[in-house]
């Protein structure tokens, strides 16, 4: 499957630098909102996680910036799943944010697996995370790891 996840995005006026343009950590911060949304989206929400004493950790965020945001662009966060191990306790996801439709303005890459939150320890997800991250969006390069 190479159809992705997509969200759109506000900027807000606290997401601007001194420099008129999108401060860098508000690009991390909206990876995380899109995020967390394509989860809930996939049934992955706030209290299911509670209820199955599971969450997200990310080992790793990246973000590689191409082009300047200004105040007054759209912006769109689209994902896609570039790598899983079969039992999706690690994964990775890449994100493209788009501004005004069609230009790349930045790409931002996380390597994550699952805590068990009561334990605090690396965990395999339980069947329901396993059937929900399965039908995330993959990359046309997806990739199965080890």
């Amino acid at each position: 499957m190479t159809s992705t996840a997509s969200f759109p995005i506000q900027i807000r006026w606290a997401d601007i630098d001194q420099n008129h343009h999108l401060r860098h950590s508000a690009y991390y911060d909206f990876g995380a909102i899109a995020r967390i949304q394509f989860l809930a989206n996939y049934g992955l929400t706030s209290s299911k996680f509670t209820e199955l004493k599971t969450g997200p950790i990310l080992f790793r965020e990246e973000a590689i910036f191409k082009r300047e945001i200004h105040f007054e662009d759209k912006i769109t966060i689209n994902a896609v799943l570039t790598k899983a191990r079969p039992d999706f306790s690690r994964w990775s996801i890449q994100h493209s944010i788009i501004k005004n439709e069609d230009i790349l303005a930045a790409v931002i890459n996380v390597d994550g697996a699952w805590i068990d939150t009561e334990i605090r320890k690396l965990m395999v997800p339980s069947q329901f995370v396993k059937e929900a991250f399965s039908k995330f969006p993959k990359a046309p390069q997806f990739e199965v790891l080890d």
